[in-house]
Parts: C-alpha cells; sequence; structure tokens
C-alpha cells in the first residue's frame, strides 16, 4: 500500500520554509520569552540561559524576518536600550508554541504538572488547542484529518 503523498513533490513545502525560520531550539525559547511577556535583552537571557551572542543572533533575525520589533525604552539616568515585542506575524506563532507547551506537558512533563499555564485572560479558563475544519467542526482525534495536495502542489514524477 502506498501512500498519495508519495506522488507529490516536497519543493515549495510550507513546513520546511517554516523551519528555515523558527526550526531551532533557541529560536523558541526566545518565542517562548516574549509571548509570555519578558521583552529584556538581559531577562531573555537569564530565563533562556543562552549565550549573549547566540541571544543576539536569535534577536536579530526574528526582527529580520518581522516576529519581532525593536522598541526603544529609557530608565530614567540610564541609555536608551531595547526591547522586543511581538509583530502581527510573531503572534501567529502563539499557537505553535501552545501546541508545544500541551505535547510537552503530555509527554516531558514531571509529576508536579506543568511549569506554566495559558489561560483566557476574560474567564481565567486554561486555553486549549482544538484543530476545526473550515465548517467548523471541531476535530478530536488527529487520525481524522488526512493530507491532499493543495492549489501549489506538484507532481512528483511527471508523466512523461
Amino acid at each position: 500500500m502506498t501512500t498519495e503523498a508519495l506522488h507529490w513533490s516536497t519543493d515549495g513545502c510550507t513546513i520546511a520554509a517554516a523551519l528555515e525560520v523558527v526550526g531551532d531550539r533557541q529560536t523558541f525559547l526566545v518565542m517562548r520569552e516574549v509571548l509570555t511577556g519578558v521583552r529584556r535583552f538581559d531577562d531573555i537571557r537569564e530565563l533562556t540561559d543562552m549565550p549573549r551572542q547566540v541571544l543576539s543572533n536569535r534577536l536579530t533575525r526574528l526582527v529580520d524576518e518581522g516576529l519581532l520589533r525593536r522598541h526603544t525604552y529609557t530608565e530614567p539616568g540610564r541609555r536608551p536600550r531595547q526591547e522586543y515585542r511581538p509583530t502581527d506575524k510573531g503572534l501567529d506563532l502563539y499557537p505553535v508554541v501552545l501546541a508545544l507547551l500541551e505535547w510537552g506537558n503530555h509527554y516531558a512533563g514531571g509529576p508536579e504538572g506543568a511549569p506554566i499555564r495559558f489561560v483566557h485572560r476574560d474567564c481565567g479558563s486554561d486555553v486549549r488547542l482544538v484543530p476545526r475544519c473550515e465548517t467548523g467542526h471541531d476535530i478530536d482525534q488527529p487520525r481524522q484529518i488526512v493530507p491532499r495536495p493543495g492549489p501549489g502542489a506538484q507532481p512528483r514524477f511527471s508523466s512523461a
């Protein structure tokens, strides 16, 4: 039995393209901090335990890719400094961070429970990701989702 996916090229794969931007541990740790409200270089560095140059490189890349923007702030009596805030493109990564959190809580968490929760601001309930199709059906089992070629799909082999 062969899968239909074998008939389609992976050239132009948007998963691969996304991983070129955010596909390493340090990048997700930076986004975790920024999305939880930690915005200053020294604070991010302390919480991620990242070397200065690695963090500087990740922040520059995330700014260049449009996921973060720099914002200048000045504390009284000090020189102006930069903090990092998510752009709309960066906020669109929130569901990916939440998915990693849910997976980590389920498979990598300790017996005492999750160290962080994401809750709905209005009611305080935990946020859960629920896949939903365009017509509004909630999908409760991953096996209910099947891949199909999209409008940009190209055959893997030409039929000459």
